[in-house]
């Protein structure tokens, strides 16, 4: 027969936890479909009275977006996940990241989106942020340019760096069982 848990438990933590994750992600769920019904649109409107139809300005500012918000959270995320960090210090940086990088996911989401916000929110930009887009993309390929050569300069020095203390452990070795040079007679 099996016998029952005891009120206070191993089972009622466990069954709270399950809930909390089925309630979580039953949010996440309904603030997704709320976001993509909304967002596309609200974003192409405020990039939209920035730019006020300006080609010029919409390709000043595609290219500010695009470059700032891929470099910021791309440093953030090196920073987060470079070292090993608890589970929720992890969590909170990387929900930080996501939002640092917001401006141009939803651009992207405007891009590739399928839904009715989406198609409005290309149609806002077409008019009112002429070269915004084009210039988004040129921006994050400048900063993905930019990261990838930070990231060899970094790479590039700590091996360097590797190899002297390397020659710099053979040459004191070598000095060592080597014996001293013997000096000249003196006249």
């Amino acid at each position: 027969m099996a016998s029952r848990p005891e009120p206070g438990g191993r089972a009622e933590p466990l069954l709270r936890r399950v809930l909390k994750i089925v309630v979580a992600s039953a949010l996440l769920i309904v603030l997704a479909y709320v976001g993509a019904a909304f967002l596309p649109r609200w974003w192409a409107q405020r990039v939209g009275n920035q730019v006020n139809g300006g080609m010029i300005l919409g390709i000043i500012l595609g290219l500010f977006y695009g470059f700032v918000f891929t470099v910021i959270p791309a440093l953030s995320a090196r920073f987060a996940f470079h070292k090993r960090r608890p589970l929720r210090i992890w969590s909170i940086l990387g929900a930080l990241t996501i939002v640092l990088a917001g401006p141009n996911l939803l651009t992207l989401g405007i891009v590739i989106g399928t839904g009715n916000a989406a198609h409005a929110g290309e149609r806002i930009l077409d008019v009112d942020a002429p070269g915004f887009r084009g210039a988004t993309l040129a921006g994050v390929m400048l900063a993905a340019l930019l990261l990838g050569l930070l990231q060899y300069q970094l790479v590039s020095r700590h091996r360097t760096g590797r190899r002297l203390d390397r020659a710099t452990e053979r040459l004191a070795a070598r000095e060592e069982s080597s014996p001293p040079p013997a000096e000249p007679p003196s006249s």
